[in-house]
């Protein structure tokens, strides 16, 4: 999903309330949820926020979740952005963030409230870091994937990833060595997609058993695209695959409401 700030308008959308498993793109509700708790942010908490909105560091987000609430500042956030697609991980799996459930409509509405509704030192924080967004993740996985790949700077991004293990197939910073053979390429489990279908709806998380690679953000002069592309991937498929899947439709969306 594409919205035009410029234009005022959606530009481009596909399945726009579908719901997903967020990933780490719930990483932005967790930072506004604690910004605008406190009126001012301890140093060792601005590392925390840093590392986990430029890096996409779990543990920082770890952290954050237990000490606010866990899925009470999805329950906040949702209500107070008008997020309706977005609901917190099911009871069973409390600590789970990244089970978070939200749509492309809902990211795009997100990034909208942090530009035209949020405190300016809200909106700072948050997009100041999303502009550094580091081309390594903490993890060790390539986060340049969708939008810093497939986008002409300057852009802000979030991106997300779930389900290829804690093993990237290459280490981040050696990306010569992809042009070598992924025989140890991160890959999900192969299963039937009707055991994966039934899996998702008893564990009441979205695409639950299949790989998703989300990339978010601002792009264009003067953060005129808000840009929101979820993904979910077969089950068994690889990251190198994933990848270059979410980079293509990125990257061809953009030249679609650009031209």
């Amino acid at each position: 999903m594409v919205f035009d700030r410029q234009a005022g308008k959606i530009v481009a959308t596909r399945n726009a309330h579908r719901k997903y498993r967020s990933a780490s793109v719930v990483k932005i509700l967790i930072a506004i949820d604690y910004l605008e708790r406190r009126k001012s942010v301890p140093a060792a908490d601005a590392r925390l926020l840093k590392v986990m909105l430029r890096s996409s560091d779990d543990d920082a987000a770890s952290t954050l979740w237990d000490r606010l609430g866990k899925g009470q500042i999805i329950v906040r956030q949702a209500r107070k952005l008008g997020l309706s697609d977005t609901a917190p991980p099911p009871a069973s799996k409390p600590g789970f963030w990244g089970y978070t459930s939200l749509s492309a409509y809902d990211i795009v509405r997100t990034y909208r409230y942090l530009l035209d509704t949020a405190e300016p030192r809200v909106r700072d924080t948050i997009l100041g870091h999303l502009r550094l967004s580091t081309p390594c993740g903490t993890d060790g996985f390539d986060q340049t994937f969708g939008i810093p790949d497939g986008v002409p700077r300057p852009w802000a991004v979030k991106q997300g990833w779930s389900g290829f293990g804690t093993t990237p197939p290459v280490r981040c910073g050696a990306r010569a060595a992809q042009t070598a053979s992924y025989t140890t390429d991160a890959r999900a489990v192969g299963a039937p997609i009707s055991w994966i279908s039934q899996r998702a709806a008893d564990s009441g998380v979205p695409d639950y058993g299949r790989p998703v690679l989300h990339t978010t953000g601002l792009a264009g002069k003067g953060d005129r695209f808000v840009m929101a592309v979820l993904t979910a991937h077969p089950a068994g498929g690889t990251w190198s695959s994933s990848v270059k899947r979410t980079t293509t439709i990125t990257r061809d969306l953009y030249r679609h409401v650009t031209r």
